[in-house]
């Protein structure tokens, strides 16, 4: 079961993004999805019936013309977008996680993870953190981990809250789309390897991402953030073109109708190309692949109100659309 967003439509930057859909019962497809919430099958515009969105990404540099053209053509059969469920965009092969990455939620963050015996005052241990954050920013050192595909799920699933996890929490992050292959560019190449951005919820367990077995070993990424439907993403990838600049962009996320999450990209310590580059140093990554961008301040621990069953998320960045998903405790026999 999902929750259905509550219309029907494609408030999205740009005369078109794309998605991958599917009719009841039906396999799903890439498909392209017009401002006016029309669904085009790019199966059959394109003359391939095995076309993924992800295969797509893999000949970006030709197909974004042909998606363009495709758009403008009003005489293309199509049908409505409230005819088909929304999945996912795309499925990855690698996806690249960004912690620490917006300064006033390090802040929150240092301040709320205490560590025992540290009873210094809040403005010190807060300048403290804005101390750490000037000389990552100077040195040039994003702090970027590696997530699951298996943690993806649709915009507008539900997300199961697993019965180990004490301290589910939600992270609204602005993800970047790899379109071309990039390995080692430079600050200034990297976002013209970014195809178009979409919206992610990289949700984590507060209570297991520090191993407090083994403190030297620091901190589980795979426990705390990769349990399946932990990542909503979607609805759309909107070409970058479209999108304009990704550092000046609106994060809003709200829970049971309170806005939790409300900040602009503007508060990154990095941008989008400097993650992307950062990143592109040490792996390469493929078209199709995400990066994401880290969250802004505003997530659980700093509201002292974790998820909870039932809970129905909100979820919106300006010019990407938004999501929803309720939270749904997880069933053990």
């Amino acid at each position: 079961m999902s929750v259905k967003p509550e219309a029907a439509s494609a408030p999205f930057a740009g005369p078109f993004a794309l998605a991958t859909l599917s009719a009841p019962e039906g396999p799903a497809f890439p498909a392209l999805v017009t401002a006016d919430a029309q669904v085009l099958d790019l199966r059959a515009a394109f003359g391939d019936e095995l076309l993924t969105v992800r295969t797509l990404l893999e000949r970006w540099e030709t197909a974004l013309p042909r998606l363009r053209a495709l758009a403008d053509d009003a005489g293309r059969a199509r049908r409505p977008l409230a005819a088909f469920r929304v999945h996912a965009p795309v499925e990855p092969r690698q996806v690249f996680q960004s912690g620490a990455n917006y300064r006033q939620h390090v802040i929150d963050l240092h301040v709320a993870h205490r560590a025992p015996g540290d009873d210094r005052p809040e403005e010190e241990r807060r300048a403290e953190a804005a101390e750490i954050m000037d000389r990552r920013a100077a040195e040039d050192l994003p702090y970027v981990f590696l997530g699951l595909p298996s943690a993806i799920t649709g915009p507008y699933d539900d997300v199961v809250l697993p019965a180990w996890a004490e301290k589910p929490d939600w992270e609204l992050e602005l993800a970047a789309v790899i379109g071309r292959p990039a390995h080692r560019v430079s600050v200034e190449e990297a976002l013209g390897h970014v195809a178009g951005y979409t919206i992610a919820n990289d949700l984590t367990d507060r209570a297991t991402v520090f191993r407090r077995d083994m403190p030297q070993i620091g901190t589980d990424w795979l426990r705390s953030k990769n349990a399946p439907g932990f990542t909503p993403l979607g609805p759309w990838i909107v070409p970058a073109g479209s999108v304009g600049d990704p550092g000046d962009l609106r994060l809003t996320l709200k829970l049971n109708g309170e806005t939790m999450q409300d900040e602009s990209t503007r508060d990154m310590i990095f941008d989008v190309a400097r993650m992307v580059s950062y990143a592109s140093q040490t792996a390469r990554l493929l078209p199709g692949d995400l990066v994401l961008t880290g969250s802004p301040a505003g997530n659980g621990m700093h509201w002292g109100r974790l998820l909870r069953d039932g809970d129905v998320m909100d979820a919106a960045i300006t010019g990407l659309g938004s999501q929803r998903t309720r939270c749904v405790a997880e069933v053990t026999r």
